[in-house]
């Protein structure tokens, strides 16, 4: 005699594969979305710390009149040398970079535009929930130095 539970029971496991591989998606474009811009900002605030702590080594007295003029250039070379490591298809570029000194003081600060991001990893724009990751216009870091 034959019953018709097996039948019903057709497809059963194709449902349940897209509902579990729906929230394994989830989850993994959460993660990758959200590590990649949390690893730039870490990147930038370490390379902003280092490019300050790198400029104190130009000599005031050597310098004469040139000496803001080589701390930022110092400053600057250094964020970039650090930031290296970053692939071209992200397109930082030097021109994100700016360092100041006035008053005695060195800041140097950094401002990637998330557009440069998106890009490379493009967002996803769910419904009633918006864009994903929603990020600020730009990704910024800022160090600075009173001498």
């Amino acid at each position: 005699m034959k019953t018709g539970l097996p039948r019903l029971q057709k497809g059963a496991a194709a449902i349940e594969f897209a509902l579990v591989f729906g929230i394994f998606f989830a989850v993994f474009y959460g993660l990758i979305s959200f590590s990649l811009p949390l690893l730039l900002m870490q990147s930038f605030n370490q390379a902003a710390a280092e490019a300050v702590r790198q400029a104190m080594a130009v000599d005031p007295t050597s310098a004469g009149n040139a000496y803001g003029t080589q701390l930022t250039q110092r400053a600057k070379d250094t964020v970039v040398s650090q930031l290296s490591w970053i692939p071209s298809s992200f397109q930082f570029k030097r021109e994100y970079v700016n360092a100041t000194y006035s008053a005695n003081t060195l800041t140097v600060e950094i401002a990637y535009p998330t557009s440069q991001l998106y890009a490379v990893f493009p967002a996803l724009v769910l419904p009633g929930v918006g864009t994903v990751p929603r990020l600020p216009t730009n990704l910024s870091a800022r160090s600075s130095l009173q001498f």
